[in-house]
C-alpha cells in the first residue's frame, strides 16, 4: 500500500471529529445493516462479496466492516478518526485497519474489487474521493455508497423528526429534499455511472438505545450537552406515547449507490 497525507480540513470538519469523543456511544447504539443490502451490493456490483479485495472507507467503529467481512469479503478498513479507529480495533481486533480518509485514499492503484462507504461518503469531497476511487478500484471493481434513512412514511418517524428539526434550528423537509438529493451529489462531475437501490428493514430497540443512537448523530454531538440531555428526555416521552412498553421500532430505508468501474 502506499502511504497518503491525510486530507486538509474542510467544512464540516468539526461535525465530522466529534463522533470520535462518542466512538463506544455510536458503536452501542447505531444500527447496521440488513442482509439484504449485501445481496443488492453483491447483484449490482456483479460480484460475490466472497473473496472480493474490498476496502470500506470512513469504517467508523467497524459496524459495516464486520458484516462485509462475515460475507467472505477480504476487507481493509480506512478510518480517519482517532476515537473510532480505537472503538474499531477493540471490536474488530482481527481485521486490518489504517488511517486515512477517503479524499486521499493509503490505498494502492488498482487495489480494490469492491470500495465501500457506509454513511460516509457525504464527508468527502466528491471532487477528490471520485478520482481516488477510481483508482484505486481495478477495471470491473465497484464503488458501493449507503445510508441508512428514515422511512418517513411511518406516522410517528416525520414527528420525530419535525421535534429534531425545531430543537437543532434546521428546516425539517430540506434536510429531506437533501437526502433524496444524494444520487445528484454523490458525483457532480458525472463521472460513475450510479445504479440505486433502497432496502426497507427495521429493528426493535430500549428506548435508551433509541434516544442514544439519536444522540450520536454529529448534529447534536456539537450541541451543548445540557440542552441535548434535556431535549432527549422530553424525546422520551413523546416516544413512550407511541411505544408505551418502551421499545422502540425503527424502520429505515437504505439508499445504495453503486458504480462500476470500465
Amino acid at each position: 500500500m502506499t502511504t497518503a497525507q491525510p486530507s486538509q480540513p474542510g467544512p464540516h470538519t468539526a461535525r465530522a471529529e466529534s463522533f470520535n469523543s462518542a466512538a463506544a456511544q455510536y458503536a452501542a447504539s447505531r444500527p447496521a445493516y440488513p442482509a439484504a443490502l449485501f445481496d443488492a451490493v453483491e447483484e449490482l456490483a456483479g460480484r460475490s462479496l466472497s473473496g472480493a479485495r474490498t476496502v470500506d472507507v470512513g469504517a467508523g467503529t467497524g459496524i459495516a466492516t464486520g458484516l462485509l467481512h462475515a460475507r467472505g469479503a477480504d476487507v481493509l478498513a480506512v478510518e480517519p478518526g482517532a476515537g473510532m479507529a480505537a472503538e474499531f480495533r477493540r471490536a474488530l481486533p482481527h481485521l486490518p485497519l489504517v488511517r486515512g480518509d477517503g479524499n486521499a485514499l493509503p490505498v494502492a492503484d488498482a487495489h480494490a474489487d469492491l470500495l465501500t462507504y457506509a454513511q460516509s461518503w457525504h464527508w468527502t469531497d466528491p471532487a477528490r474521493s471520485v478520482p481516488e476511487a477510481l483508482r484505486v478500484l481495478r477495471p470491473g471493481g465497484a464503488l458501493a455508497v449507503w445510508w441508512n434513512t428514515d422511512a418517513l412514511d411511518i406516522e410517528w418517524i416525520p414527528e420525530a423528526a419535525a421535534r429534531a428539526g425545531r430543537f437543532l434550528g434546521q428546516d425539517t423537509a430540506a434536510a429531506q429534499r437533501k437526502a433524496g438529493e444524494r444520487v445528484e451529489r454523490a458525483d457532480p462531475s458525472g463521472r460513475l455511472d450510479f445504479a440505486r437501490r433502497t432496502v426497507r428493514w427495521s429493528r426493535s430497540v430500549p428506548v435508551d438505545t433509541h434516544l442514544a443512537n439519536i444522540g450520536s448523530h454529529s448534529a447534536f454531538l456539537v450541541t451543548p450537552g445540557r440542552h441535548t440531555a434535556a431535549f432527549l428526555e422530553e424525546e422520551r416521552a413523546h416516544l413512550l406515547t407511541v411505544f408505551p412498553d418502551g421499545v422502540v421500532e425503527e424502520t429505515y430505508d437504505v439508499l445504495l449507490l453503486v458504480a462500476r468501474k470500465p
